[in-house]
């Protein structure tokens, strides 16, 4: 009776449904082979497909020692699906690169993600003793990474697209030494579409 009183209701009056949208993100460390699985499809998808950079795959010798980063989306606080990766590595010392930046096409617009992914690959890095964070920057991202405090280094072209060599303030960046948790950014879309992707 209490179900067919809803249904009811339901049926008769005029009831819209919001679109769907997880209540948060939750960027972290990799720590499931699930989610790095689904960061790489990600990869793929993004590098492969949608920017035709590479054929076929994009993993390199760098994965080999990278830490993979992950934004996955949560309902309820469930992990549900990764929307979001970038990888660090250290180069030299205490030199530390990110790179291979993606966010699932239809998530662009919702919380935040690149930034938070930009943050928590810094901000580990420099926990880890960095002292310099680089990343070869795809130009149309150059404007995203200079209001999240990076410097311009050089221009360069890197797989046939123009790049700007970048480096992160890490005044801006305190050390986060919680990674595997990492941090959590809850949905809120907004008009400028973050950073697709920083090969």
């Amino acid at each position: 009776m209490f179900g067919e009183a809803i249904a009811g209701e339901a049926l008769e009056g005029d009831v819209g449904f919001a679109p769907y949208a997880p209540s948060e993100f939750r960027i972290k460390w990799t720590t499931l082979d699930w989610e790095a699985d689904e960061a790489h499809k990600l990869r793929r998808a993004v590098f492969c497909i949608e920017q035709g950079i590479f054929v076929g795959d994009d993993r390199d010798d760098i994965d080999v020692h990278a830490q993979q980063l992950v934004a996955v989306s949560c309902v309820a606080g469930i992990p549900e699906q990764v929307v979001g990766t970038v990888r660090i590595h250290r180069d030299e010392g205490s030199v530390w690169f990110g790179s291979r930046l993606a966010v699932h096409a239809a998530f662009r617009r919702h919380g935040k993600i690149g930034a938070t992914l930009i943050r928590l690959a810094v901000s580990s890095a420099h926990a880890l003793g960095c002292e310099t964070f680089l990343a070869h920057v795809q130009s149309q991202n150059v404007p995203l990474f200079c209001a999240m405090h990076w410097d311009v280094l050089a221009e360069e072209t890197l797989l046939g697209r123009p790049h700007h060599l970048m480096q992160a303030q890490l005044d801006w960046y305190p050390p986060c030494v919680t990674p595997y948790s990492g941090f959590v950014t809850h949905t809120q879309p907004h008009s400028a579409a973050p950073a697709r992707s920083a090969a």
